[in-house]
């Protein structure tokens, strides 16, 4: 067909006969004499949005080539939608027999009032991008310029959503010395996100412990997790204002982990699991993933006294708690951005950064 476009289709049912709902939409799909179907990924089964009380939903993903405009397109899948049985709704997310939606087409970007391309929340489905996986990992994401197999790396599995009435919380997490302070800054100073720093001078225990007043380990450990209890309360959070972290609560765990004896490690962990319940959790969480080595470099370079006595040892026992944390970690999506690669003093950095952060949460 001339003027031909590749395009993928989400495909989705909870309503009567799943399986027979999305190989009847596939059918129609392939039967339009404007579309040509390549492939489909494998169906999978998936739990609803937002944990409503709904049946699980079949899932899949298919490939075409068409020579109709994006609107036409829509127009095509809308009209299967309604043949299937689809009823109208105005509640979201609500159950239906079928569901099409246009994830990609070529690689248009498109922002009206009924149609958006790329799918606008395509990067925080797991079930999306998973089928997209099987269909061709290189597939490129036309806003975030990224391919989908790194998009589907960030999920551990999990769908997401934007969800207006949760704290819009993005947490900078790394090793000491990996930027999250300047990081931090540059996204406050560019994009007016209100910035949470970690009380790190004002703890009076930290330097006595890094000086080997191993007998005050606990009195720092609870001087951080008061302070960000405090600092992280959901009600000091407005509306859908961005606010941006230079920790994540987490890593908290993994300095107890070093400095406490059993006994402490055993009391604070009861403690640190009832306090971070009331705590706001990260929307998006950023990791900044830096070797050792360049840490220690960069931790000699700017000089802080009390960090001084810091040797390689101990930034790597750091840095080995943060690769365990993320490697399980599914409370939100985890950019991990290589430390050791970027100048965060850079505004073209910043500004990089701050736009992908701003599309992950839906402030773009």
């Amino acid at each position: 067909m001339p003027g031909e476009v590749t395009a993928y289709i989400g495909l989705g049912s909870n309503l009567g006969s799943r399986e027979n709902n999305i190989k009847k939409a596939i059918e129609r799909l392939s039967a339009d004499k404007h579309i040509k179907l390549f492939g489909t990924s494998k169906v999978i089964e998936t739990k609803p949005l937002a944990e409503k009380s709904q049946r699980n939903y079949l899932n899949c993903v298919a490939q075409i080539k068409t020579n109709l405009k994006a609107d036409k397109l829509l127009k095509v899948l809308k009209k299967i939608e309604v043949a299937l049985g689809r009823k109208k709704s105005s509640e979201k997310w609500s159950s239906r027999t079928i569901d099409l939606d246009i994830l990609l087409f070529g690689g248009k970007t498109i922002k009206k009032k009924d149609l958006c391309l790329p799918h606008r929340q395509m990067h925080l489905r797991s079930f999306v991008l998973k089928g997209l996986c099987e269909l061709g990992g290189q597939i490129v994401h036309p806003v975030l310029k990224e391919n989908v197999s790194v998009l589907y790396s960030r999920l551990s599995g999990k769908d997401f959503y934007f969800d207006e009435h949760r704290p819009q919380l993005v947490s900078i997490a790394g090793v000491i010395g990996a930027g999250k302070t300047t990081l931090s800054e540059g996204l406050r100073d560019i994009f007016g996100f209100r910035l949470i720093k970690e009380a790190y001078d004002a703890n009076p225990f930290l330097p006595k412990v890094y000086a080997g007043q191993k007998s005050l380990a606990l009195d720092s450990q609870m001087f951080f997790l008061l302070s960000q209890c405090e600092q992280l309360k959901p009600e000091n959070f407005a509306g859908s204002e961005a606010a941006v972290s230079d920790y994540i609560m987490d890593k908290e765990m993994i300095y107890a982990r070093l400095w406490l004896d059993s006994v402490q490690f055993e009391m604070y962990r009861k403690v640190n699991a009832v306090m971070s319940k009331t705590v706001a959790d990260p929307v998006l969480a950023i990791y900044l993933k830096l070797p050792p080595q360049k840490a220690l470099e960069r931790i000699k370079k700017r000089s802080r006294p009390y960090e001084q006595g810091i040797d390689l040892n101990f930034l790597e026992k750091i840095h080995i708690g943060y690769e365990k944390l993320f490697e399980t970690f599914n409370r939100c999506p985890v950019i991990t951005i290589d430390a050791g690669t970027i100048d965060f003093r850079q505004k073209e950095e910043i500004d990089s950064i701050g736009k992908k952060i701003n599309y992950y949460i839906g402030h773009d």
